[in-house]
């Protein structure tokens, strides 16, 4: 068995937007009860991830202006330990468990700060390193109305 590898820390990470099933719900290529994403890496980071053996996969292109971007699939898993994950808006921090970290799917996410633990997978002769979500820091775009109504948390549940 090979080594385990060592962790990813990603930081100011873009999250690419149709990639994202923090729910889990069953979609064309994911089954019920999957939670993934995928976030975008610096194409130097991404050479040294594979060479390491992690899965690194390319945009497509949507015009001919637009250079293909490397990326990693990241799960989120909730069987063993789940991960810390936490929304940061302009009313303070939110800690998201397994039942409402599905609100991520629909939110305006400016960045995160990350750390995956990587782990070996073997396939039909193929091998590679995956990403578990060990932990996320995501910080939420807002518009205008929600920060005028944003509640700070001292003043919750009043």
């Amino acid at each position: 068995m090979p080594e385990k590898p060592a962790s990813l820390v990603l930081e100011n990470a873009e999250i690419i937007l149709p990639f994202r099933n923090f729910s889990g719900v069953e979609k064309k290529y994911n089954l019920p009860g999957d939670r993934n994403f995928a976030v975008h890496v610096d194409p130097d980071i991404a050479d040294q991830l594979i060479a390491d053996g992690w899965t690194v996969r390319m945009t497509n292109p949507r015009d001919e202006d637009e250079t293909p971007r490397p990326y990693i699939q990241v799960r989120v898993s909730c069987r063993h330990r789940p991960p810390l994950i936490v929304m940061i808006t302009s009313s303070g921090r939110t800690n998201l468990t397994e039942d409402t970290v599905g609100i991520l799917d629909w939110a305006d996410i400016k960045m995160v700060d990350m750390i995956n633990n990587g782990s070996h997978w073997e396939n039909n002769g193929k091998t590679g390193i995956k990403g578990y979500l060990k932990s996320m820091y995501g910080t939420i775009e807002e518009d205008v109305l929600e920060r005028k109504y944003a509640i700070p948390e001292e003043d919750e549940g009043i």
